[in-house]
């Protein structure tokens, strides 16, 4: 999936990593002082769009995923890139 990764970033005393696929479509994933989960060291998921704006009419999910462990990141990230 690294090949997909377009940019990371630290924000919020933590990281946000930011991929993009050929179809369009992309994620924010993020772990930090905010995110849904930081404290458990989870990561928090968002489907993004072709403009990089968050995109909740996706069948990935219509909100943010929380608490996610780095499988479950990586098993959405491939269901986005599938899309």
């Amino acid at each position: 999936m690294n090949q997909f990764l377009k940019e990371t970033n630290h924000v919020n005393n933590g990281i946000q990593k930011v991929y993009g696929f050929p179809n369009g479509y992309g994620a924010s994933v993020i772990k930090h002082d905010n995110s849904y989960g930081s404290k458990e060291n989870l990561w928090e998921l968002a489907v993004l769009n072709g403009a990089g704006e968050l995109d909740y009419s996706t069948p990935i999910t219509d909100d943010v995923l929380g608490r996610l462990t780095w499988e479950n990141v990586y098993n959405t990230l491939t269901k986005i890139k599938s899309l």
